[in-house]
């Protein structure tokens, strides 16, 4: 003859060990359970961390059981009631469901494979909620209207440096006097002479004097290695403002 107040005992003992402070015994008037034996409540949350603040679990439930005189050999009493989230449908099918499972499992002591059920089944189902705000916010980031233009690489910067360079270079050379242009290269001025002798405000004026052009000869050539030193960071926001612009002028041109 099976003992089964002495199994039931032990394993009241075991989950008591294993849930410690998730396990305690209730009253049966807090147990919405129609019985006057012992009922004890088991709290189930949908992950395994402790969590210091109560408020910090969005979702919780109460497993509440009470064994019958030839528990397990048939089902326990059941009942589940929301601690913190869970909506009065959710635990009506959670209800059922573990009724199922008590009934597949008759014959064995079978309340903490309930419990694992109930946790399993709320992670599963917070999850999805989880997963489901997430889906929502990937919409909302492909909505955001992302500007259009032409992206910046390095060969559109290089390609665009180049033209600068050759403009920059043309409007230098309009600046200079058509002497200074049509001289032979021995006697032709550097950019730098040209610009350090106080030329540059009189356009138009003689070449200089031989002799002079020979002793400033070594001087730097006015050509596109004048200005390699520049800081290429301050020609790519030159060209960045540049881009801005068209990109603006576009807009305005397209409403």
């Amino acid at each position: 003859m099976t003992d089964y107040a002495a199994e039931q005992e032990m394993e009241l003992e075991a989950l008591e060990a294993i849930l410690m402070d998730e396990f305690k015994e209730i009253h049966s008037s807090e147990s919405g359970l129609d019985t006057s034996n012992k009922c004890y409540q088991i709290t189930v949350s949908p992950q395994d961390e402790e969590v210091d603040e109560a408020t910090t679990m969005p979702v919780q439930l109460a497993l509440i059981f009470s064994h019958t005189e030839k528990y397990p050999d048939e089902p326990p009493l059941l009942n589940v009631k929301s601690i913190r989230g869970i909506p009065v449908e959710d635990l009506r099918t959670l209800k059922e469901k573990l009724q199922q499972e008590a009934s597949e499992n008759l014959g064995m002591a079978m309340v903490y494979t309930l419990a694992t059920f109930a946790k399993e089944w709320l992670s599963e189902r917070f999850n999805e909620n989880d997963a489901a705000e997430d889906l929502e916010e990937e919409k909302a980031k492909d909505e955001v209207i992302v500007p259009h233009g032409e992206p910046v690489t390095v060969d559109t910067f290089l390609a665009w440096r180049e033209r600068f360079e050759a403009e920059l270079a043309l409007e230098r050379a309009k600046l200079m006097p058509e002497s200074a242009l049509t001289a032979t290269k021995e006697k032709r001025l550097t950019g730098r002479q040209w610009f350090e002798s106080g030329r540059a405000s009189a356009k138009g004026a003689a070449p200089a004097a031989e002799d002079s052009e020979e002793e400033d000869e070594e001087d730097i050539d006015f050509d596109d290695d004048d200005f390699e030193d520049d800081d290429e960071e301050d020609m790519l926001e030159h060209y960045l403002a540049e881009k801005s612009d068209s990109s603006a002028h576009s807009s305005r041109r397209a409403n």
